[in-house]
C-alpha cells in the first residue's frame, strides 16, 4: 500500500486545501466533544430530577402515614 502523501509537510498542507480540511476536522471534533459533554450533563440532570421526585414521594407517603395515625 502506498501513501497518498510523500512527506509530512504534504500531509499537513493537504494539497493546498489544508484550511478547509483542518477546519472541517476541528468542527467535527468540537461537535463530538460537545455532544458527549451535553449527554453527560443531561444524564446528571435527569438523575437528579428522579432523585428529587423519589424523595418527594417518600415525604408525601410519610405525611400520609403520620396523618392517618392522628
Amino acid at each position: 500500500m502506498t501513501s497518498a502523501f510523500h512527506s509530512w509537510s504534504e500531509f499537513w498542507q493537504m494539497g493546498g486545501y489544508a484550511f478547509y480540511v483542518w477546519l472541517a476536522v476541528a468542527v467535527t471534533a468540537l461537535s463530538l466533544v460537545l455532544l458527549v459533554w451535553h449527554t453527560r450533563w443531561q444524564r446528571r440532570t435527569l438523575l437528579a430530577g428522579v432523585r428529587r421526585q423519589q424523595a418527594r414521594e417518600q415525604r408525601v407517603a410519610a405525611a400520609r402515614v403520620k396523618g392517618a395515625s392522628l
